[in-house]
């Protein structure tokens, strides 16, 4: 399989893992939990935290040093462009978070579901770009390590798109949208990541230097993502420990396969 059968084949993967997320507003009554919501988000952030250091930032280290280039430079450079380019999509992209009144970014006349679907196509596109990109340098490299970093990843981002999709389509359902409808909006808010994946791709594949900078780019993506989104939102309100146990379960988790399959 090439590069982009390879990241086709990771991120379809955690496109479908978001559509099975969804699905559960087919089983659920309308009203679901806060505390819920707080897990879901903290177990995303922190499979997302893990993920950046294990998956992304040291393979962007070490494969810069492979090309003998201080492996500092890609990691730091790539990571603040990765930060400023999720700042600049928040700020002008429309959204609006679950739980929230006002929306995001710039001025926009769109339906409060169409913003509420926007959030979570937000956090997807960094999420596409890693498991892509990962893929894609197991098969620059052929080395089966690689691939089981690959893997890993995709099985740790697809595990947080499961309550991803949910935190989607139950929103949606409670906004009054009926539950078929509802699914298929937020199994939709993951095609973004094999979109994502496969340009992202398609770039590092024309130019290989280009690998350890957009490896330490999707990690800088995804922690401002973590930290300007997802860990507020699962520390509204009262018993926010509840949030930070989901934080702690979801590094946890991802540290455990990073390390254990890697």
């Amino acid at each position: 399989m090439n590069m982009i059968s390879w990241a086709a084949a990771g991120t379809g993967f955690t496109f479908l893992m978001t559509a099975l997320g969804a699905s559960l507003v087919l089983f659920f009554k309308k009203q679901t939990s806060e505390n819920a919501q707080r897990i879901f988000l903290g177990f995303a952030a922190g499979v997302m935290i893990a993920a950046s250091v294990w998956s992304l930032l040291i393979p962007a280290i070490e494969e810069a040093e492979a090309q003998g280039i201080p492996g500092w430079l890609p990691g730091a450079g790539g990571f603040v462009l990765g930060v400023a380019f999720l700042m600049l999509l928040d700020s002008v992209m429309p959204h609006l978070h679950p739980g929230s009144k006002e929306p995001e970014g710039v001025h926009s006349s769109l339906k409060r579901t169409t913003l509420l679907i926007s959030a979570v196509t937000l956090h997807n596109i960094p999420e596409g770009m890693a498991v892509g990109l990962s893929f894609a340098l197991a098969a620059q490299t052929s080395d089966p390590a690689a691939l089981t970093g690959a893997m890993t990843l995709a099985i740790g981002m697809g595990i947080q798109n499961f309550p991803e999709g949910a935190a989607v389509s139950l929103p949606l359902h409670q906004e009054g949208m009926g539950k078929w409808k509802s699914f298929l909006y937020g199994s939709m808010s993951g095609v973004v990541e094999p979109i994502f994946g496969i340009l992202t791709v398609l770039i590092a594949g024309s130019i290989t230097p280009l690998m350890p900078w957009l490896l330490a780019f999707a990690a800088g993506a995804m922690l401002y993502v973590v930290t300007e989104e997802l860990i507020p939102e699962a520390h509204l309100g009262s018993h926010s420990n509840i949030g930070t146990l989901g934080v702690m379960a979801g590094f946890l988790i991802m540290m455990v396969l990073d390390v254990a399959l890697g």
